[in-house]
């Protein structure tokens, strides 16, 4: 009776993934935009200091660099992308990253970054991109009025996102691909601040797995994940991380019903492995609220001020619901 489990756990993840590949491949490449031209971008010299004269110099560069990419993007044809990247050079705006080639890779400041003593890091989840990325700044935007004048909230969209709807979203291989980016971002950004500062790293939904890959070694007190449809390990223990590990899922959260376990097969690994709110993965689970996956970061939820109790270095409030 005992095996059981273990033999089914494995055939319904294998089960997931052959409909969802059914649904992806005449499906995935329609929704996909297809690929803007942009400029490479200019090159620039790590930050060494995260003064206000640094960081502005950097966010001019970043600047221009969008304002090209929107010029190139309005040549092509594509007006959303062109509208979406004009949005992005608003003189408010604060980049220490932009990339818009391959999709885009951009890393954006809410806040002071100069002035910050605690900074959240945001890694995003699938169908995150230039054309969709008003999702993650609302959500960042959120996050920082929640912690303050002292804090400064940064959008990690470091990485190529899979799509919902893709066999990607099913394998850790994407992630396996942009965790090295995450681990070096925190690396330069850990001495450009200062030891004194505490930085967090939230993960959600397929971010949660690039977190989950670059955990070993990442120079973080924190590491959260919300939302997620595993990690890429079985157990925090897997995860190779000194940091705290924290999990949260949202009572109407569809991810609740993904199935969880790995299957390697000649050709690739599937499965993201074991549910981060269980009780054998061993995160400390804190309290989500009632919300579904793209609430989280809503102002005004639980989820919302329990992540940023846990940036500022509080215990958060009420009580993590535990998967069986």
């Amino acid at each position: 009776m005992a095996s059981r489990p273990r033999t089914r756990r494995p055939l319904r993840t294998l089960l997931a993934v052959l409909v969802a590949s059914a649904v992806a491949v005449p499906v995935s490449g329609a929704a996909r935009p297809s690929a803007v031209p942009a400029p490479v971008p200019a090159p620039l010299a790590p930050l060494r200091a995260a003064t206000a004269g640094a960081l502005a110099g950097r966010y001019a560069v970043n600047r221009a660099g969008i304002r090209a990419a929107e010029r190139m993007a309005a040549r092509h044809g594509d007006l959303a992308r062109a509208a979406a990247l004009r949005a992005m050079a608003s003189p408010a705006r604060q980049f220490l990253v932009f990339d818009g080639r391959d999709g885009g890779r951009t890393v954006e400041v809410f806040g002071d970054l100069a002035r910050a003593r605690r900074i959240a890091v945001l890694v995003p989840g699938s169908d995150t991109g230039l054309d969709t990325y008003g999702r993650l700044r609302a959500g960042a935007t959120a996050l920082q009025r929640q912690l303050g004048d002292r804090a400064a909230v940064i959008a990690w969209l470091g990485y190529r996102t899979p799509g919902t709807v893709s066999v990607e979203v099913v394998s850790p291989a994407r992630a396996t691909a942009a965790a090295p980016q995450l681990r070096s971002f925190v690396a330069r950004l850990r001495p450009a601040v200062g030891a004194g500062v505490r930085i967090t790293v939230l993960c959600h939904s397929y971010g949660s797995v690039v977190c989950g890959r670059a955990a070993a070694g990442l120079a973080v007190g924190d590491i959260v994940l919300y939302g997620s449809p595993g990690t890429g390990a079985d157990s925090v223990a897997g995860l190779h991380t000194r940091a705290r590990v924290w999990a949260g899922r949202g009572d109407d959260d569809w991810v609740a019903e993904v199935p969880h376990g790995r299957l390697q097969l000649p050709f690739a690994t599937v499965g993201l492995g074991a549910d981060p709110v269980s009780r054998g993965f061993g995160a400390r689970v804190f309290a989500a609220g009632a919300g579904g996956h793209s609430d989280y970061l809503k102002p005004g939820s639980l989820s919302l001020a329990n992540l940023a109790r846990i940036v500022d270095g509080q215990a958060p409030v009420g009580r993590g619901r535990r998967a069986a």
